[in-house]
Parts: C-alpha cells; sequence; structure tokens
C-alpha cells in the first residue's frame, strides 16, 4: 500500500501533508528524533528514534517500499530512497528524481565548503506560500502517477 514518510524534525509542511493524504486515504509516518504533537488519527504515526544525527534517515531507508512517497529536505536521505525505488518530494514541493539528485548533492556540497570558509551564513530562505502550494500540487501528481502505473497501490 502507498505510504508517505516525513522526516519530521524541521518539516514546515506536515499539514499540507495530511491534507492530501487524508483526501487521498493514505497512511503517513512521520519520522523524529523526538515528541511532536501529530492529530489524532488512525493513519498518522509517529515514529520517535534515537537522538543520533542520522536516526530518522536510517529508519525511514529501511522501512521504505518500492513507489512509497518521501518528503524531506534533506538531500542525502532524498538520495538514499530514490535508490530503493521510492518518490522524494522537497519541502519546497520540488521532486528529486535520479535525473537531477547528482546536481543537488554536487550543489549541497559546495554550499558546504561555502559555508566551512565563512563565505556564506544562515540557512535556506523561508518556506513561501507558492512554495507550499507547489508541495500539494506536486504530491498529487505523484500520487496519481503511482496509481495510474501500479494499480496496486491505489489503496
Amino acid at each position: 500500500m502507498l505510504h508517505i514518510f516525513v522526516d519530521a524534525d524541521a518539516c514546515p509542511v506536515k499539514q499540507e501533508v495530511y491534507r492530501v493524504a487524508s483526501r487521498c486515504g493514505l497512511d503517513v509516518t512521520l519520522v523524529a528524533n523526538s515528541r511532536m504533537r501529530v492529530p489524532n488519527e488512525p493513519w498518522i504515526a509517529l515514529e520517535v528514534v534515537k537522538n543520533d544525527p542520522d536516526a530518522a534517515d536510517d529508519w525511514i531507508v529501511e522501512h521504505v517500499q518500492d513507489y512509497d512517497i518521501v518528503v524531506t529536505a534533506d538531500i542525502p536521505l532524498a538520495n538514499r530512497c530514490l535508490k530503493k525505488s521510492a518518490r522524494v518530494i522537497g519541502t519546497t514541493g520540488k521532486p528529486f528524481t535520479e535525473d537531477n539528485i547528482g546536481h543537488s548533492v554536487a550543489t549541497r556540497d559546495l554550499l558546504s565548503k561555502l559555508r566551512d570558509a565563512g563565505e556564506m551564513t544562515g540557512g535556506p530562505p523561508p518556506l513561501k506560500k507558492r512554495d507550499r502550494s507547489r508541495l500539494l500540487q506536486q504530491l498529487d501528481e505523484v500520487i496519481q502517477s503511482i496509481r495510474r502505473q501500479h494499480p496496486s497501490n491505489s489503496t
């Protein structure tokens, strides 16, 4: 069954994921290093993992299956999930694909080096309304695409 996994610790779009999942009848698992409030719905689960830097990523990679969907801003996690045939969407709605993940990894590495050298400071820009809208649209499109290609994932 098609499932959505959310790298939840710093995810700013959990409410949007809930909206789409509810409308499409999908289960959602949020994976985090600490407890957080989640809606009291039978289709939403919170998996709290140990407080290690990669524990949430490792848990998601271990449990994700072909054609599941992962929502994350973490590029290395996106890369690992793509290798397991999952579909991955960034928190700004940008899909991670086999075609663009190499560029994303390279850009991440370059920006990390610039930050380490003191050339750049600060984190990513704040999420905009259009990013949330793009995420909603992309999530809908990915779900419909999976359901068309793999009818056994329709429920």
